[in-house]
Formats: structure tokens, C-alpha cells, sequence
């Protein structure tokens, strides 16, 4: 008997029989739409290094955030760009800031919506760093570890328990700490729960590598350290097992969600960690990722939709739930279509 060598293809040559096998499927639902809020009014500001991305002033945030929750966007992902900054980013966590005064409103004009909040430092510190410089440069002396960006880990907890504590009391319904400083999970579990916010949940950037991809999301808000770099806190990028590390401590502290930071590069991290827990984990498709394949596409190079939806396609492939993208609005028109 003459083995039937076409019968792969069998169930590919119409767009119907493709659609009826496919494996992996993207779902509005799914997305989590990260966005840049300022102080001011009717504030749309054009953010040059990513193409279709702007800052908004609370009041032009809750009109995109209508349209993106129109849509069927899961989620949206609110970073704060301060009025003033200092060295220990007391704008982040007053209850009053750019953020608390964001979250307020949104949940009065779009209760369904979920709204998460970025808990870090690095948005409102004058130094650009996500926790506490260990001893702060003073009438012009040098301080021992500041020109590596040595960050205090331990004096930084209640800072970012506060600024978690601001948020989830103006109504956040999930508080998402991305400083990578140690048993910062557990700090912040505990003072939500004491607080009376258990109800709250916690998405770790559990696995949050020193990257290259990050660069136009510093430019949009505002965050590139002024002196050293983030690499004695953030992850080593050829690591995967102390990936599952800070995963796993993440967990035991009483993370509900973990999430993989960048998320093309680090897909095996993201198969990894989804081999072997059973517990949402999100994979952030960062700004390098979506500014690369815009500027490619800008000059005609590559299609802009088609490569955005095979990246996010294979996040999930990998084993993504959530997926943080700054396409989500356009994948959701994309895939009603």
C-alpha cells in the first residue's frame, strides 16, 4: 500500500480547514494594554521612539481606555509619569499621585474594566532606579556604591508596600511590582492583607531579565537610570534556571500571577515555568519588540501585522496566559476581521 504522502497538507490548503486545526489561538481577552499616564488635562502626547503610543492625561486615558475595553482588551496596565521626582519616589506612593487619582476615575466610568497597576520606584526617583540608593549623594560627596547603582533592597520594601497600598485602595483591582527586590511579594502581601485588601491580587515580574529591549519604554517614561545600570538587581539574561528560582519564591510568598520580562527572547523561560506550575503566567512583548518591528515596517520591510501576530502567537505557544502589548487595542480589530 503507497503511504499517503499529502496527508498533512490535506488540512491546510483552504483558510477554513487552517482555522479548524489550529492549535493556538489569541484572544482579546487575553491582552493586557500597558499605557503612560501624566498630570494635566487633554494631554495626548506623542511618544517618538514608539510609533502609535502616546502619554495621556487622566482625562484622554479614560477615552482610550474605552476604546481598547470596547475591543474586548482584557486588562490595561497603568505606569505613572510624576510632576516631580526625588531619591526616594515619594510621588509613587502618595495617595493622591498621577496613579491613585487614575485608578479612581477609571473605575467610576468602567467598573468591568481591570485595571492593574505598576508598583516600582524607577518612574519617580531622581536617580532612575527602582529602589533606594544606599546613601544618597550629599553636598557634593561621593557616597561607596552609588556610581554602580547599589540599591538598598530591604529599605525600599515599604516604600513599594505603600505605593501597592495607594493603589489597591483606589480601587486597582491587581497591583503588579516589577523592582525585582528580594521578598518584595511577601512585604507587599502582607501589608495589603493587613490593610484589609486581601481581595487584591499580586502579578510578579517574577522573571525580569537585564535587558536591551526596555530602551523606548525608558524614553516614554522617563525612567533610564542616571548613573550604573539595573543588572545587580535584575536578571542575567543566559539564566533560566535562576528564572525558576525567582519564580518559585515569587509563588511561596503569594504571587497569583507571575510574568516572564521580555517575552520573544525568553520563550524557553516562559515553556519552563509553565511545564511546572499551574498558575497564570504572563509574558511581557516589551517595548523593544514592538518598536523594532514598527520601524521595520515604517520602511516597508517587514508586515507589520502579520509579524506582530505570529510574536504574540508564539508566546502563547509557549505557554503564556496573559500577554502585556502595547498592540492590543490593533490585535483585537485584528482579529475581528
Amino acid at each position: 500500500m503507497k503511504f499517503p504522502e499529502l496527508r498533512l497538507r490535506r488540512l491546510r490548503h483552504s483558510p477554513g480547514l487552517r482555522a479548524l486545526v489550529r492549535e493556538t489561538r489569541l484572544d482579546p481577552a487575553d491582552l493586557i494594554y500597558p499605557l503612560f499616564v501624566r498630570y494635566g488635562k487633554k494631554i495626548r502626547e506623542p511618544i517618538d521612539s514608539m510609533p502609535g503610543l502616546f502619554r495621556y492625561s487622566v482625562d484622554t486615558l479614560v477615552r482610550e481606555c474605552a476604546r481598547a475595553h470596547r475591543l474586548g482588551v482584557g486588562a490595561v496596565l497603568l505606569f505613572g509619569i510624576p510632576a516631580r521626582k526625588d531619591s526616594a519616589g515619594k510621588s509613587g506612593y502618595e495617595p493622591k499621585g498621577v496613579i491613585p487619582q487614575a485608578v479612581r476615575i477609571l473605575k467610576r466610568e468602567m467598573p468591568d474594566l481591570v485595571v492593574i497597576t505598576d508598583v516600582c520606584l524607577c518612574e519617580y526617583t531622581d536617580h532612575g532606579h527602582c529602589g533606594v540608593i544606599r546613601g544618597i549623594r550629599r553636598k557634593g560627596r561621593s557616597i561607596p556604591g552609588e556610581s554602580s547603582g547599589t540599591v538598598d533592597n530591604d529599605a525600599t520594601l515599604p516604600l513599594l508596600a505603600k505605593m501597592a497600598l495607594a493603589h489597591a485602595a483606589a480601587g486597582a483591582d491587581m497591583v503588579a511590582p516589577s523592582d525585582m527586590m528580594d521578598g518584595r511579594v511577601g512585604f507587599i502581601r502582607r501589608t495589603l492583607d493587613g490593610a484589609g485588601w486581601s481581595r487584591v491580587p499580586i502579578l510578579s515580574y517574577a522573571a525580569k531579565y537585564a535587558s536591551s529591549f526596555y530602551g523606548p519604554f525608558r524614553d516614554a517614561a522617563g525612567s533610564a537610570p542616571r548613573f550604573g545600570d539595573r543588572a545587580g538587581y535584575q536578571m542575567d539574561p543566559p539564566n533560566v534556571r535562576e528564572a525558576i528560582r525567582e519564580i518559585a519564591l515569587d509563588i511561596a510568598e503569594g504571587a497569583d500571577m507571575v510574568m516572564v520580562k521580555p517575552a520573544l527572547a525568553y520563550l524557553d523561560v516562559i515553556r519552563t515555568a509553565r511545564h511546572r506550575w499551574d498558575i497564570p503566567i504572563a509574558a511581557y512583548n516589551v517595548s523593544g519588540e514592538y518598536s523594532l518591528v514598527k520601524a521595520a515596517a515604517a520602511r516597508g520591510w517587514v508586515d507589520e501585522r502579520r509579524m506582530a501576530l505570529e510574536m504574540l502567537t508564539a508566546m502563547k505557544r509557549a505557554g503564556a496566559g496573559p500577554i502585556l502589548t502595547y498592540w492590543a487595542p490593533q490585535v483585537s480589530e485584528w482579529l475581528r476581521e
